[in-house]
This record gives C-alpha cells, sequence and structure tokens, in this order.
C-alpha cells in the first residue's frame, strides 16, 4: 500500500514537472520571438535611418488573447495601440452571431461591450490607443454608426472601415461635436474662476463641476486639438 501511493506521488511529481518544463519551453519560443521580432525592427530603423520608430499595433481577437491582454499591452515599448477583432473573438467565445460586429436580439443591450471596455481600460492604464475592429455588413448604415457611438461612449478613439462608405460614418462619430467641446471649455473657464477664489468646486448650468469635470473636459479639449491638426 505505501509503494503503490509512493508510486503515485512519483507518477505526479513526473507529470508536474514535465508540464513545467514545456510550459519553460513554450515561454521560451515566445521570448525568442519577441527578439526576432524586435531585432528586425531595430535593424530596419538603422538601415533606413529613420527619425521615429517602428510601432506596432496588436489585434485582440481571441478568448486567450483578451484574458492575457494586460501582458500584451507591457509586451513592448513599440506598442502604440490596440484593437478589437470582433469575428474571431465571437468565433473565440462561440458567440451566437453571424454577423461581423453585429448583435444578438436575444442578448439585452450589447454583447460586445465588456470586450471593449475590458480593452479601452487596459489602453488608458498602459497608455495606448484603443481602436475598434469591423462591421461587416457595410450596407447598413444606421448599424454601423450605432455602433461606433457605443464605442466612443466608453472612450474608443476609432474604428475600423472596411469599405468606403463607412469611412465618412467613422470621421463623423470620432470627431466631436461643437457644442461638446464648447461645453467642455467652459467647464474649464468656470473652474479656473473658482480656483482664483479658492474654490475646489463650481456650478454650470445647475450643475456642480470639480477637478473631475475638470480631467473630462480636458480630454475633450485635447481630442479635438488633436483633430484640428490633422
Amino acid at each position: 500500500m505505501v509503494d503503490k501511493k509512493k508510486r503515485k506521488k512519483k507518477r505526479k511529481n513526473s507529470e508536474t514537472e514535465k508540464k513545467k518544463k514545456n510550459e519553460n519551453f513554450e515561454n521560451l519560443e515566445k521570448s525568442r520571438k519577441y527578439f526576432r521580432t524586435f531585432s528586425i525592427e531595430n535593424q530596419i530603423e538603422n538601415q533606413k535611418k529613420f527619425k521615429n520608430k517602428v510601432g506596432i499595433e496588436c489585434l485582440i481577437e481571441t478568448a486567450l488573447g483578451m484574458s492575457n491582454i494586460k501582458e500584451i499591452a507591457k509586451s513592448s515599448n513599440r506598442l502604440e495601440a490596440l484593437h478589437f477583432g470582433v469575428a474571431d473573438y465571437a468565433a473565440s467565445l462561440r458567440a451566437r452571431t453571424v454577423v461581423i460586429g453585429g448583435l444578438n436580439p436575444d442578448y439585452p443591450g450589447d454583447q460586445w461591450h465588456h470586450g471593449l471596455s475590458q480593452l479601452v481600460m487596459t489602453c488608458r492604464a498602459y497608455g495606448l490607443r484603443a481602436i475598434d475592429g469591423p462591421f461587416g455588413d457595410f450596407k447598413d448604415s444606421d448599424a454601423y454608426i450605432a455602433s461606433a457611438k457605443r464605442a466612443a461612449a466608453i472612450g474608443i478613439e476609432g474604428k475600423w472601415a472596411i469599405h468606403p462608405s463607412q469611412i465618412d460614418l467613422a470621421n463623423k462619430v470620432f470627431s466631436l461635436p461643437a457644442t461638446e467641446v464648447n461645453r467642455a471649455k467652459k467647464i474649464l473657464e468656470e473652474l479656473d474662476k473658482a480656483a482664483k477664489e479658492g474654490k475646489g468646486a463650481a456650478q454650470l448650468d445647475g450643475r456642480m463641476i470639480d477637478a473631475a469635470s475638470a480631467r473630462m473636459a480636458e480630454n475633450i479639449v485635447n481630442i479635438n486639438k488633436l483633430i484640428e491638426s490633422k
């Protein structure tokens, strides 16, 4: 009986060691791939004498990718943006939908909200740009606009256009309305006045505004400046 327990424990330890070796090998292979990629980029930059470094943008399109999104975001100082690859992501989740970026009417709301929220949160935490992926039905402009608006509302900066008809739609949604920009500027003005009076908060149109309001307003003003500079 004692021998059986020892053999069982030995077999278990052997399996654990084998698993660790496999994981170490996989991690080593990943490191080698990263190293090769970065080495090639360094060589290109040096040979071509680029003034700016070669940037990388990653597409998050699987359950494994989404579950490791923070590690991906920290993987390289060349990384500039993360994109949401909704089609392959849906397939990876076995989601019940056949329209790229489309919604299942049985789901109460936007079934891609969680993935997009996870992506934009990670991008903001690690200084990356957050971009929404494609919408397959390019003949349904209303559905494309609705999808883009939902993404913009949570902080996504842009959306793919897989057809020429979607380009103007994306630009319209992700460009800030003048009313929104003007209100943001007004918030900053009122808070500046309040600060000079020694106050930590102020009121605008019957609503309280404070330091958090200023940060949100600054985001809008800065985004608008960036758009206008293009």
